[in-house]
């Protein structure tokens, strides 16, 4: 049995994902597809729009075999903790023969070229990248411009802009890094960038997508986010999508609207505030992404606070991406500490497979992770009462991440609270 793994967050799934999945199977000749996915909260340093089990819902309807959450610390985490975290997983269930990404490039020779600079980050290379860091520039544009000068082909060095490229070249690093047996593919990514912001015919981006769900017309409408769309009503906007996201997903998306999504970073500003109230900057930097530097900016400009998304701007500076600050803020708010993510990796990257859903038809992919997975398959959360030490501490910041956004939801939807304990295996 050939299996293929994806590296996904599907914040909310659309075309493109279902082509991803398609194409997943075409060039890998896989029998089943198994998906790691990112839970309530995504990479980029933001909640998620809609819980981590509707979008896995979303996921196994359109062809998937299983989706298992990436931990939190990883989910939110730079392109490489969150490529080392996802590959990890993927390479410990014991199963998966081949990966397939995502790239704008779709050329797999070059992103590999990349791959092996950064991982080995020769001499001369680090000299360069030196260099550009003391003049200023942001450690992004510096790698960059390093590249560059190292290899002398501004065309190779050029794919670092794209951001699926980025995410690649890290899956690429951390395959050997692990001296992982799972073979590498790419597809070029099809349509919208990542970034667009507007609807294109069949394939738009998650951004564009997100983006015309927030103009919905709703009074719970917390976060604009750029998009070129007029106000109007969610039926309309359901018309607008039927080219756009799978019929069983549409279906989804209209039964749980103001249920259980749209959910934005400024529904959490309260909490943050209230965090960040209690921190002083020598507590700050003991969280995953926060500099002395930031830490000092952070409680310097508190009084300013307003909302979530506006004091993330406010911090912004030219040597600190809004990515990064993004990310600081998030892992200050769910309590992740650089201490702890230290010794997870130490430690072999995680200590259990949390299965979220699977389809019917997969019972036996499911009974040969099992006799295969060299990590402990976690079905239901009566079976971790066996985790200790780091991995009970992962689990445990798992499903206070997990729980603070179900409150959110709770309250800003009126719904009845779904705990994790209380949450069922997906089956579809």
């Amino acid at each position: 049995m050939k299996i293929a793994g994806l590296i996904t967050e599907y914040n909310p799934f659309h075309n493109g994902h279902l082509y991803h999945i398609n194409e997943t199977r075409r060039v890998t000749g896989a029998d089943a597809v198994i998906v790691v996915m990112s839970g309530d909260y995504i990479q980029r340093g933001v909640p998620a729009i809609m819980p981590k089990r509707l979008r896995a819902e979303m996921a196994l309807k359109c062809g998937v075999s299983a989706v298992f959450e990436l931990p939190v610390c990883y989910a939110t985490g730079s392109a490489e903790y969150f490529a080392l975290g996802a590959v990890s997983l993927l390479d410990r269930l014991g199963v998966v023969d081949s990966i397939c990404f995502g790239s704008e490039c779709g050329d797999l020779s070059s992103l590999q070229k990349l791959a092996d600079i950064l991982y080995e980050e020769p001499g001369s290379y680090r000299d360069f990248l030196k260099e550009h860091l003391k003049n200023g520039v942001s450690f992004p544009a510096a790698r960059q411009k390093a590249v560059a000068h190292y290899t002398g082909r501004d065309r190779l060095s050029s794919l670092l802009n794209d951001p699926n490229n980025i995410l690649a070249i890290e899956y690429l690093k951390a395959l050997r890094r692990l001296n992982s047996s799972i073979k590498p593919y790419t597809i070029r990514r099809q349509g919208a960038g990542y970034h667009d912001s507007t609807l294109n015919p069949e394939y738009s981006s998650a951004s564009a997508i997100r983006s015309l769900l927030a103009h919905s017309g709703s009074s719970l409408r917390t976060d604009h986010t750029g998009g070129t769309f007029e106000d109007h009503s969610f039926s309309g906007i359901l018309a607008t999508l039927e080219d756009q996201v799978p019929t069983c997903c549409l279906e989804l998306l209209k039964d749980y609207h103001r249920v259980l999504y749209p959910v934005y970073s400024n529904d959490f500003s309260l909490i943050l505030k209230y965090k960040l109230m209690n921190k002083y900057p020598k507590n700050l930097v003991r969280y995953q992404d926060v500099s002395e530097e930031l830490a000092n900016r952070i409680c310097s400009r508190l009084d300013h606070f307003f909302n979530y998304q506006q004091f993330c701007e406010l911090l912004k500076t030219r040597d600190i991406t809004q990515t990064r600050i993004n990310r600081a803020l998030l892992h200050i708010m769910l309590g992740i500490k650089k201490e702890h993510v230290q010794e997870y990796i130490e430690n072999g990257y995680h200590f259990y497979a949390r299965l979220l859903g699977i389809r019917k038809d997969s019972e036996k992919l499911l009974s040969l992770i099992s006799a295969k997975s060299s990590l402990p398959l976690l079905v239901r959360l009566s079976e971790s009462s066996d985790l200790t030490g780091p991995g009970a501490n992962m689990l445990r910041n798992d499903l206070l991440a997990s729980n603070l956004f179900m409150s959110v939801v709770t309250n800003k939807f009126k719904t009845a609270f779904r705990n994790e304990y209380r949450q069922g295996l997906l089956k579809i």
